[in-house]
């Protein structure tokens, strides 16, 4: 951010408080988020299974919604394959759901291919603010493999361009592109724009969209009510007219004086290397891992659960030290 180096010399907003005053709704609410709630419908027991395939090849056993719904739990619990497979292995047996729970080793060749449903995008009137960036991806392979066999570094390196499009108001994606490193920002702005269905109100970019083009293709796109917040770039000139334009001066003049050079530190670490442990019992490695996504609760039924009456004189105790 440009403007973290005058930090000290900005003025500080303080953080709006907020007092509670609905104590139990309040209570209540952050009781709900200890809740853990789990069914299953008998819309998704029946599809739970693959059906059956009329070519030729293996036929599969489990259908593309199992699948997405065991990796869609270790998505949310931070599991392993071996711990999802535990965990749905649990789940099925506390709800009583006569099920084959995916092993593993399926999660992981399925997750590959499964096909996700997206969900359907509501078409509305209602006006959107637009944040476009893009950040760069390494596809990684067995150039990287070579690299730390032979201590050498690549020529040349596969990167891709991942280019977003966020609603400020929704926090939604509207538009997305996938590209190559030498393709500009300004480039993909209209497909990206081509995927947005309701009017811009706002649209908000980085510097490298800066650009006659862009602000006429946003102009024509969704008329002169489209409000453009897109900083120069440190490089820029004004226009022959920019007298009739003071804003822009006033701008860029702004922008450049609050950019400051920095110098970048970079050193060589030593990457220290870990122990190789061999495992030589798989079924008993894959059965502990296993046991870990399970979920496990049973009471002592001679546990104490009420207080013991004290016989002195004040408030007596509802619960017992050992249920707290």
């Amino acid at each position: 951010m440009p403007h973290k180096f005058n930090a000290n010399r900005r003025d500080k907003i303080p953080k709006e408080r907020h007092r509670v005053t609905n104590w139990p709704g309040h209570n209540e609410g952050l009781r709900r988020r200890g809740d853990l709630t789990v069914w299953l419908s008998e819309d998704a027991i029946a599809l739970w299974s693959a059906p059956r395939r009329t070519t030729r090849d293996g036929q599969p056993r489990y259908s593309d919604l199992g699948i997405e719904m065991c990796l869609t739990l270790g998505l949310v619990f931070k599991q392993a394959p071996r711990q999802t497979q535990g965990l749905m292995r649990c789940i099925a047996s506390l709800l009583g759901v006569e099920i084959a729970v995916p092993n593993f080793s399926a999660l992981s060749h399925r997750s590959n291919g499964v096909s996700l449903r997206t969900k359907p995008s509501s078409k509305s009137d209602k006006r959107v603010q637009l944040v476009v960036d893009s950040t760069g991806l390494k596809i990684f392979g067995e150039v990287d493999w070579l690299e730390e066999k032979h201590k050498n570094r690549a020529k040349r390196k596969n990167w891709r361009k991942l280019h977003l499009g966020l609603d400020l108001v929704s926090g939604e994606i509207g538009c997305s592109d996938l590209t190559t490193d030498d393709i500009g920002d300004p480039t993909t702005l209209p497909d990206l724009l081509d995927q947005v269905d309701g009017p811009v109100d706002r649209f908000l970019a980085d510097a490298a969209h800066d650009g006659c083009s862009t602000r006429e293709l946003l102009v024509e796109r969704f008329g002169t009510i489209v409000k453009i917040a897109i900083p120069p770039p440190k490089n820029a000139t004004l226009r022959p007219n920019a007298a009739l334009h003071p804003t822009a001066a006033r701008l860029q003049n702004s922008v450049r004086d609050s950019r400051r050079e920095s110098s970048v530190v970079s050193g060589r670490h030593e990457q220290t290397h870990t122990p190789v442990y061999k495992t030589r019992n798989w079924p008993a490695y894959n059965e502990a891992l296993k046991r870990r996504g399970s979920l496990t609760i049973w009471f002592d039924p001679e546990m104490i659960w009420d207080a013991v009456p004290t016989g002195k004189r004040g408030r007596q105790q509802t619960y017992n030290d050992t249920a707290i």
